[in-house]
């Protein structure tokens, strides 16, 4: 089985340009955990939920607040008040914060032409949960591990 037999044609896209908050807001409207990013019709990056996830990371509670002992008692809902600060920080500015400084890259592709396996192949040793599926330099679809599944779920055609 090709990649073709499974892939899904014309993906959705987002332009390196775009903000995070147009693609995410096109990856809730299509229902999809990722977009292939492209810069001047060409292929140059993915963003995924879990890149835009990545933007709210904070870290761990402070380790440079220090109180007195007899205020240790409010010294972890005062570290957890700076945590909360910085998270509200990363939450309003990640709308503005374009797509081209938080996609994947370099990005992983296959042709359309690949075997399924090899597809399945790519995403397990790189941990990635879809691939764009190019033609030459040309994005002509995209294929999710989801895809693979049903792909090979699906009846085998009969051999006339």
């Amino acid at each position: 089985m090709q990649v073709r037999d499974v892939m899904t044609n014309d993906p959705v896209t987002v332009d390196a340009s775009a903000s995070v908050r147009d693609a995410a807001a096109k990856m809730r409207e299509r229902h999809v955990g990722g977009l292939p990013v492209l810069s001047g019709g060409v292929l140059v990056g993915i963003i995924t939920d879990a890149d835009i996830l990545k933007l709210l990371e904070t870290g761990r509670i402070s380790d440079d607040l220090w109180l007195p002992s007899p205020l240790e008692v409010i010294e972890v809902p005062v570290r957890e008040f700076f945590n909360w600060e910085k998270t509200r920080e990363a939450l309003s500015n990640i709308g503005e914060t374009q797509v081209r400084d938080v996609m994947s890259r370099p990005v992983h592709t296959v042709r359309e032409d690949d075997e399924v396996e090899d597809a399945a192949a790519v995403m397990l040793r790189h941990r990635i949960a879809r691939l764009p599926v190019v033609r030459g330099a040309t994005l002509v679809g995209i294929v999710a591990r989801s895809d693979i599944v049903a792909g090979v779920a699906a009846p085998s055609r009969e051999i006339t």
